[in-house]
């Protein structure tokens, strides 16, 4: 397999490649300095998936994105970038990224999403796909049926629904499991549902993870 890194700085660049090999070592690691030298670099060779920053200079990440994917629609990109702006996030999705995540992001979950969407599926980064999903309330995009959830319970009802077990949740939002057992309960008996596969089903049904939020 192999990955191609497009960032403008150098030694960022360098530097992640490097991390990358580490990681990775039986992934071949190329590297492009701006979306030009990215889209040359395509024309000669596939990668199996680009890592690419949403600010690069001239062409940007996400016109780079849209001119990749006009000649190779399936073409896997994970964007990795400084900008947390929620409005920029859905736009990177909405333009076709496979995932999204931070510069800040510990090296084992830029392992993890490297390793996700290479195997095709998509990631969002923990914090930006959890706002993402509690965001849909101000844009009046949530499903009716969800209308009535607190912030805390629509974070509680993507995270159950992606499969993170409870003591994972608890540590993530520093709560003990037994308030995220409650929490659980009363999801059910607000959304009528009965179970954790429904309440999965009720999360793909409404668009929450259909729309690219499924993180780790």
């Amino acid at each position: 397999m192999k990955i191609l890194l497009v960032d403008d700085h150098a030694v960022v660049r360098q530097g992640y490649a490097s991390l990358l090999r580490a990681l990775l070592p039986e992934v071949q690691v190329s590297e492009a300095c701006d979306g030009e030298q990215a889209l040359a670099q395509v024309q000669l060779e596939i990668p199996s998936l680009i890592i690419m920053d949403i600010g690069l200079p001239g062409i940007s990440g996400l016109e780079t994105l849209r001119r990749l994917r006009q000649r190779l629609p399936q073409i896997r990109v994970l964007f990795f970038s400084m900008h947390d702006e929620l409005p920029l996030v859905r736009q990177a999705l909405e333009a076709g990224a496979l995932g999204y995540l931070t510069k800040t992001s510990a090296p084992e979950v830029l392992l993890e999403a490297v390793k996700r969407t290479l195997a095709g599926h998509a990631y969002i980064e923990q914090n930006l796909a959890t706002h993402l999903a509690c965001n849909l309330t101000q844009d009046g995009r949530l499903d009716p049926r969800l209308q009535n959830m607190t912030p805390r319970e629509l974070e509680i009802f993507v995270m159950l629904a992606k499969g993170i077990p409870s003591r994972q949740i608890a540590e993530k939002l520093c709560i003990s499991s037994k308030t995220v057992s409650n929490n659980l309960t009363l999801l059910k008996s607000k959304l009528q549902v009965s179970s954790q596969a429904e309440l999965v089903h009720l999360a793909i049904d409404t668009g929450v993870l259909r729309l690219g939020l499924e993180s780790a």
